[in-house]
């Protein structure tokens, strides 16, 4: 019995409680759970996912990567600069600060794959980088439509409208956001289950010496895994600034750690006791609900981070523990 119960809380534990969570929090405020409410919770969630999906991808092939949030933080000001200092047409807007992300990527894939700094060294000597960028690229000041500049001029264009309507208009009711985060739920899902380039990060993950002998091309694999994180946390980065209207400098600063609850979390989700998609999925749902449900019940915000935390040690528990007893 004690066996099946540990089973069943490292396959299933992580939905019953959110399930338990969602309805404490509907008895207590009679406006949570309606659809207005939890489409704001999905969309205040819908950034963290797809910088938790780049670490998702990033830990499946053994790696890390720290610079995600300052990734976050230079995509936002690159694409608010492209409109508020320079007018760029929405096609440049987007696709500027995506190839600034696999720049990233790639640089991160130098350190750690060629040079083979471990992994937390190089990204945390990147992610230093990447702030002092942004932020000498912006001399420090966040951008917004109209900002006075150091010449004395003021900047010459705005936040275009159907740029914001990314971050904040709906479709068929849906928050757009919203929709964007399902589809590359879906999308990477897929491609890890069913293509050959998912299975090979996912066999390079499991053992990168015995892929080697098999015939992959580990080290192009591991790249190309490190340069899809800085995409993932580029676009999250465009998403920030669609949905505020303006970019934030350090705005990527407290999503690095969200990113990384969430993806380990998901480690409990349905058993996979390895960084999985859906379960990433799942734990940025379950910390979006927490900290909803406490911020409609008052409750200090600096207090949320301790309970995301307990989740957080709770989850990793459940899941090692089965993984310990499994192994021995």
């Amino acid at each position: 019995m004690k066996k099946q119960l540990l089973q069943f809380s490292f396959k299933y534990g992580a939905l019953v409680f959110i399930g338990l969570v969602i309805v404490f929090f509907s008895l207590q405020n009679e406006y949570f759970f309606t659809y207005s409410n939890l489409t704001d919770i999905l969309r205040s969630i819908s950034i963290v996912t797809f910088v938790a999906i780049g670490v998702t991808i990033a830990l499946t092939v053994d790696g890390f990567d720290l610079s995600v949030g300052a990734t976050v933080s230079l995509s936002t000001v690159v694409t608010a600069t492209m409109m508020v200092w320079y007018e760029m047409p929405l096609v440049v807007v987007l696709i500027v600060p995506i190839l600034v992300g696999a720049l990233v990527g790639l640089l991160n894939a130098l350190l750690i794959v060629r040079i083979r700094i471990p992994d937390l060294l190089a990204t945390l000597a990147v992610m230093y980088i990447v702030n002092g960028i942004h932020k000498t690229y912006t001399k420090g000041y966040s951008i917004y439509n109209n900002m006075p500049l150091s010449d004395g001029s003021t900047a010459p264009g705005t936040m275009r409208e159907d740029f914001l309507w990314i971050g904040q208009g709906k479709l068929f009711g849906v928050p757009f956001p919203v929709i964007l985060m399902l589809i590359a739920v879906i999308v990477m899902h897929l491609f890890f289950k069913y293509t050959r380039w998912g299975r090979q990060m996912i066999m390079t993950g499991g053992n990168e010496e015995a892929s080697r002998l098999s015939g992959l091309r580990v080290k192009r694999v591991r790249t190309y895994a490190y340069i899809a994180s800085g995409i993932f946390a580029a676009i999250g980065g465009i998403l920030f600034a669609a949905r505020i209207g303006s970019g934030q400098i350090d705005a990527g600063a407290p999503m690095l750690m969200e990113a990384v609850a969430a993806v380990f979390v998901g480690y409990s989700v349905f058993a996979a006791g390895r960084p999985n998609i859906i379960g990433t999925f799942v734990g940025a749902v379950l910390m979006g609900v927490m900290v909803n449900g406490m911020t409609m019940m008052n409750v200090q915000y600096y207090t949320t981070d301790i309970i995301k935390g307990a989740v957080l040690v709770l989850a990793l528990s459940v899941t090692f523990i089965h993984l310990y007893r499994r192994k021995s």
